[in-house]
């Protein structure tokens, strides 16, 4: 029950009980009120200058961890930044040089991705680290574009080894018959003198005199693109075709043990030495065509000779003689 209040009036000298309005009780309900919200607002601003609540404690860790693996990630796509550049390096400087072909031009390779803002999204949310995040995926693009390139320069790489290998395949790049001793090389490339006519004339080849039925190897990979017989000029002989512009002749022999379409293989038979045609004795007559030019063999012979016996059969290829037929 609530106590009574009095308060002394002196005009009647009589104690008269005291009457609270209500205007003055809601004046008094509100002051206190607006009293304790201050109070409240002061304490909380107090307590979150000082204090920090659990909510922005957890959200506080959670930014951390992302701020720590965000450094992560770009900390690992700087070092494939560096791991690609070299192998960009090692492409451009020694994998196409050595296949003879153009390095890929700097401005394709650092190319950016063109077209809309890919990253709007991002920026229209405005959210923590945008500009961080944006920055990163822009360096994870390029990296991609650039492993991208470096993949199909790759291919390219395969595609041109290959091609060469085929390519050093087709060079004529052995004798056509053993000479181990390099005492079968009669007559070398060049002014000659004529079995029949006695004087001198181009010799298109060179002539490696041998027993009838020495073995002829094929000395590239090729296909046999002509066998022909006949009883004057190069008798029985055989034509391969190499590719990459480069075909061997093989003439006055006994007989080939090859025919017109097959493939053959450097080192392998194609028939055996005779004197077929004109010939004055047993002997291979051997050329090699370069772009329909035929041209000295002694230059490719450069598989099965080591550096002083190649200088040796080129000082016999160069001693003028007669040559064995035609």
């Amino acid at each position: 029950m609530a106590r009574i209040k009095y308060y002394y009036d002196t005009e009647t000298c009589k104690y008269e009980r005291v009457k609270v309005k209500k205007q003055d009780i809601v004046l008094n309900l509100l002051g206190l009120g607006s009293l304790i919200v201050a109070i409240a607002a002061g304490l909380n601003i107090l307590f979150s200058s000082y204090f920090v609540s659990p909510k922005e404690v957890i959200l506080k860790n959670e930014v951390a961890e992302m701020e720590f693996y965000y450094e992560n990630i770009n900390n690992k796509v700087s070092e494939l930044h560096e791991i690609l550049t070299a192998l960009e390096k090692r492409d451009d400087e020694i994998y196409r040089m050595v296949l003879g072909a153009e390095p890929i031009d700097p401005s394709i390779r650092n190319a950016g991705i063109g077209g809309v803002d890919r990253y709007k999204e991002i920026r229209d949310k405005d959210i923590i680290h945008g500009e961080d995040i944006i920055s990163l995926s822009e360096d994870i693009d390029k990296l991609r574009r650039k492993v991208y390139i470096q993949s199909k320069s790759y291919d390219d790489i395969i595609e041109l080894a290959e091609n060469k290998a085929k390519m050093l395949a087709a060079i004529p790049a052995i004798q056509p018959i053993s000479n181990e001793k390099l005492i079968r090389l009669a007559s070398g490339f060049g002014y000659r003198v004529h079995p029949v006519y006695k004087v001198k004339k181009l010799h298109t080849g060179i002539d490696f005199s041998a027993p009838i039925g020495t073995p002829i190897y094929a000395t590239a990979d090729g296909v046999v693109s002509n066998t022909t017989i006949s009883f004057g000029g190069y008798g029985k002989h055989v034509e391969i075709d190499h590719g990459f512009g480069y075909k061997t002749h093989y003439a006055h022999m006994h007989e080939f043990v090859v025919e017109e379409g097959q493939k053959v293989k450097r080192g392998q038979m194609i028939g055996y030495v005779g004197n077929t045609g004109v010939s004055t004795a047993p002997h291979l007559h051997y050329e090699v065509i370069k772009n329909d030019k035929k041209i000295n063999p002694i230059h490719y012979f450069f598989n099965d000779l080591d550096a002083e016996e190649y200088e040796k059969i080129i000082e016999l290829a160069s001693i003028e003689n007669q040559s064995l037929g035609m």
